[in-house]
């Protein structure tokens, strides 16, 4: 199976490069695409705090291009209201699984992490909410991506945002620095979840929160899904089922975990499946990647007393 120790930095390097052409191609007016989803009853699923699944929606995974010229991830995963004034560079950009904004009740003067801010539209939606009193951090690893965050940036004047270079696992911030942690579509891409929950725990400030959306295994992936990068890197390969990704936030410290809205994926058996004995292994089961993956939102609490 996937080994940690020795397949961090191919699958890091797959993801940087994978996400760096994306930042590439909208900084040079490409967009990209999206994909649809339908519900799913996960309510005999036990082991955490709360599963509420939805009834309908939409979600996107994997950055596949498909229907590019028809529709956006931003144009499916939020509401008009929310998108109004914020220009094609960062709406083109939305490569999320949810919407993090919608469930972090965020108030004016808190300040916010964003795992994986990617071009920025959760930084520029939090900001909005945060006010000028609140504060929005962007960390990304890629550098294109925060090239074209600085550039949206500039582009809106969000004065209460800021863009950090560094990794997920190693959060370049002080302990208790922040009181809301947000991410969209991320958290399943590091190698080392163990290291992202730790950290963002570490950040928190006591009573502060998680509050992300991210890809869900629906079923055990087999080796070589695990295994393949390309299938790594467009959310899949690494997806921790729902009590897995419940116990890891619990083992750091974590409490009132809440995990809701799974929402399998509807994007075909062939996006971001790239290896052929990964490929088998989807096709093996009727209904491709939608039978194992979904995209789910959770959240987690820091203990106001530690």
């Amino acid at each position: 199976m996937f080994s940690p120790t020795s397949d961090t930095v191919q699958v890091k390097d797959t993801v940087r490069e994978r996400y760096g052409q994306i930042a590439e191609s909208v900084l040079s007016n490409q967009a990209s695409g999206c994909c649809g989803s339908a519900a799913i009853d996960l309510s005999q699923m036990t082991g955490f705090e709360s599963i509420i699944p939805l009834s309908s929606s939409s979600s996107c995974c994997s950055p596949s291009g498909q229907n590019a010229s028809e529709t956006t991830y931003a144009g499916l995963l939020y509401n008009p209201d929310e998108l109004a004034g914020l220009p094609e560079s960062v709406t083109t950009a939305s490569l999320g699984c949810g919407n993090p904004t919608a469930i972090a009740a965020l108030q004016p003067g808190q300040v916010v992490l964003d795992l994986g801010s990617g071009g920025g539209i959760d930084c520029f939606l939090a900001a909005r909410q945060v006010g000028p009193t609140g504060r929005v951090i962007g960390l990304d690893m890629t550098p294109a991506m925060l090239e074209l965050a600085e550039r949206n940036k500039q582009t809106l004047g969000a004065t209460n945002v800021r863009f950090v270079q560094g990794e997920i696992e190693a959060i370049p911030l002080p302990d208790a620095e922040v009181d809301v942690i947000i991410s969209n579509c991320v958290i399943n891409l590091s190698p080392d979840k163990d290291a992202v929950f730790g950290e963002a725990y570490r950040v928190l400030r006591p009573g502060g929160y998680l509050a992300v959306s991210d890809v869900v295994a629906l079923q055990p992936l087999s080796e070589a899904m695990v295994r393949d990068l390309a299938t790594w890197s467009a959310c899949v390969g690494g997806a921790l089922d729902v009590n897995a990704y419940a116990q890891k936030l619990r083992a750091v410290g974590f409490e009132r975990i809440e995990l809701r809205d799974v929402m399998p994926t509807d994007f075909g058996a062939s996006d971001g499946v790239q290896g052929p004995e990964a490929q088998t292994a989807v096709d093996e089961v009727p209904g491709g990647l939608k039978r194992w993956i979904a995209s789910a939102k959770i959240v987690a609490f820091k203990p106001t007393s530690i």
